[in-house]
């Protein structure tokens, strides 16, 4: 790889203070923050949320509002100075030469006007295209985007499309100028992985097809090593060190970029032998910074007198990578890999859960002419067909797979916010499968609850947190002695590693984090014997999410209880399951142990799902595939096997027309597909460790 000092700078950061202007100051967002990224490179810009990468961005657009102002620094592009330009000149080079693609699609497209008209916008203003033209551009990189019969999707509007159709819509957008440099703010947090794998394909087809520079803002390490050269960690306003991916995936050297590693589940992590270890405290507010190093609370190889003094700069290692920690000659890399003894493996128990041949169908009415024709003026939706799985005392069964797939209708039924089509699911010995929530009784309520997974929208904002678990507690235990509510309102606040004058703090007092421990809280305040936890770490940071699963680890060891953990990471789910239940519309692909989902045979789809998960260790070779296509509809489903549209094992009209049978070996290990288990058992592993790498 060329030496990117030798390239030809496209953007330089120099210096930069970003600060906002409230009425109780100054907030210092960013300081002394410096960067080069070089024409047609890709770097990465990592942290937690709140580091201020975003403010780095929006500061390169010059979007920092009202009350936002770069204080300090140069930021040039292409050796012009941005800080210095007029609006109009920012104009005129935001979306032509410069262009954002941001977190959230539906807040980048406006939900009035049809996405051929907006993507239109684009080459009209910014290259004087006419409208014959600029709607022949916008179809061209609609097609690049991999978005097939653009012509029906230019006149389509954006809630009419998928996440990922509307991701790429806005990639597109972003890309219809050719713009020089591209800045991703987390594109793919809210999509599927196999979504995900797609679109980063995408983008580094596009970068590399039109010369793109490209800045890419992720807390995703896994997602950085796929698409990045170099990478940044920014820690409270300040890059703490920088590097390529080879550098800082191998040899991290500051403690934080050490313990962001730390948080991820790679495929060599052990939930017992090697358990996650979450980075220990919070992030600082920006106007309460300690003197010196930012994270030295939060570190382990704090030293007074070396730590705290002003003014700590960036230390050169060589080769381009730098850090800025003074006592990076002193710390051994794999210093904060020591942890506790190994847990020991706990025996499972009786069957808790039994779900068998369950289905849950939606009636739709169609009201189209083939219907009126045919009197066939009902269809259904099948969202689950013939589900059939169990778990234990003690265990964590995972159920894994698409958006669409019925995980969460799934759930649903189970705690009685719907009610079965067909099948049984027994719980502690009675069938609940058609027994709607309000017609439970309040033991079968109390002993199966929910963690969801947006904790922002499942506290009442204007009662204290104390008031929410309390009102549980009351609930479920017919208690109204307060003092004995108030006794196990504060121990259920230990249980989940808050401290205790949280019980009067209101849910916006809380960062996200705080919050989904205090939905754990609630939803283990009756006691339950069985918990569905629903996404519960898709929206948090890594090191808060390595907290909170091995707060609910943690949990169930103390109470046995059975977890249901719904999730489309399949590197957390490797993590904490015990067994895994992969659904593809609807239905079980493939059910047995984590061990055996995660080793050949393989269903083709389980496989899909395991090279689509981003892995954050430069050791791991990962087979590529991308699945084509979108998932077929609920309401027309293949005849045959509902995955045999995407597959890339397909073996003929079989697959088409005849269901699968469901192939299963001795241990239980169960695969519903055509092909003999023999031939699936001959497929190359998805991961594989680099053989030198491996002998160390």
């Amino acid at each position: 790889m060329e030496n990117h000092m030798t390239r030809q700078p496209l953007l330089e950061i120099e210096n930069l203070a970003v600060s906002y202007f409230t009425r109780a100051g100054e907030i210092p967002a960013v300081a002394d923050f410096n960067l080069r990224l070089d024409a047609g490179e890709a770097v990465g810009l990592v942290g937690e949320s709140g580091c201020g990468k975003t403010t780095v961005a929006m500061a390169i657009m010059r979007y920092l509002g009202g009350n936002g102002r770069i204080v300090d620094g140069s930021i040039r592009f292409q050796d012009r100075d941005l800080t210095t330009m007029g609006k109009e000149e920012l104009r005129q080079l935001r979306g032509s030469a410069i262009a954002m693609v941001y977190q959230e699609p539906m807040a980048a497209l406006n939900p009035s006007m049809t996405i051929g008209a907006q993507l239109m916008e684009v080459p009209r203003f910014h290259d004087g295209a006419t409208h014959a033209e600029a709607y022949e551009r916008s179809r061209e990189l609609l097609a690049d985007v991999k978005l097939a019969d653009s012509a029906r999707l230019m006149a389509a509007y954006p809630h009419q499309l998928s996440g990922g159709q509307q991701q790429r819509v806005v990639i597109a957008m972003a890309l219809l100028s050719n713009p020089k440099l591209l800045l991703l703010d987390e594109p793919t947090t809210a999509l599927d992985v196999t979504v995900e794998a797609g679109i980063v394909e995408l983008i580094r087809e596009l970068a590399q097809k039109y010369g793109t520079g490209m800045l890419y803002i992720s807390h995703n390490l896994g997602l950085i090593r796929d698409t990045c050269d170099r990478v940044c960690i920014m820690y409270s306003g300040r890059a703490v060190e920088m590097g390529s991916v080879r550098q800082l995936f191998e040899q991290p050297r500051h403690p934080y970029t050490q313990g962001l590693f730390h948080c991820i589940a790679l495929p060599s992590t052990d939930k017992l032998a090697r358990p996650l270890k979450p980075i220990r405290g919070q992030l600082p507010l920006p106007h309460q910074r300690p003197p010196g190093c930012s994270f030295a609370p939060r570190c382990d190889h704090f030293a007074a007198g070396t730590c705290d003094t002003p003014g700590l700069k960036m230390h050169e290692i060589g080769g381009g990578h730098e850090v800025r920690c003074e006592r990076w000659r002193d710390i051994d890399k794999d210093a904060v890999t020591v942890t506790a003894p190994a847990e020991a493996a706990q025996a499972v128990g009786e069957e808790v859960i039994s779900v068998n041949d369950l289905s849950k169908y939606y009636a739709v009415r169609d009201r189209s002419v083939a219907a009126m024709i045919t009197r066939r003026r009902v269809r259904y939706v099948k969202a689950n067909e013939s589900l059939t799985f169990t778990a234990r005392e003690g265990e964590t069964v995972a159920i894994v797979g698409e958006s669409g797939c019925g995980k969460s209708t799934f759930a649903k039924v189970l705690m009685g916010l719907e009610t079965a089509t067909d099948g049984a699911i027994e719980f502690q010995g009675k069938d609940i499968a058609n027994t709607d929530v309000q017609q439970r009784s309040r033991k079968q309520v109390s002993a199966l609850q929910m963690v969801f997974q947006n904790p922002f929208d499942t506290l009442n904002p204007s009662q204290s947190v104390g008031s929410q678990i309390g009102r549980v507690i009351r609930k479920f235990d017919s208690s109204t002695d307060r003092s004995k509510v108030r006794s196990r309102v504060v121990e259920l606040l230990d249980l989940v590693k808050l401290p205790r004058d949280f019980m009067h703090r209101r849910p916006r007092q809380l960062s996200g984090g705080q919050k989904q421990r205090v939905g754990i809280a609630r939803a283990f305040a009756g006691n339950p014997s069985a918990v569905v936890a629903d996404e519960p770490v898709s929206a948090l940071d890594v090191s808060v999410a390595a907290a909170v699963t091995a707060l609910l680890l943690d949990i169930q060891r103390r109470n046995r209880t059975t977890l249901l953990f719904i999730s489309h990471d399949l590197g957390v789910v490797r993590y904490l399951a015990d067994r895994v239940v992969v659904m593809y519309l609807g239905r079980v692909m493939e059910q047995g142990t984590t061990e055996e989902v995660f080793s050949p045979p393989y269903h083709p789809y389980t496989e899909a799902l395991l090279s689509a998960v981003p892995v954050a260790d430069t050791r791991v070779r990962k087979k590529r595939i991308i699945l084509e296509g979108t998932l077929p509809s609920p309401l027309n489903p293949p005849k045959g096997c509902p995955f045999a549209s995407r597959c890339q094992r397909k073996i003929g009209d079989i697959c088409d027309t005849t269901p699968p049978p469901v192939l299963a070996s001795p241990s239980g290990h169960a695969i519903a597909c055509h092909i003999a288990l023999a031939e699936l058992a001959e497929v190359e592993p998805v991961f594989t460790v680099e053989q030198a790498d491996a002998a160390e």
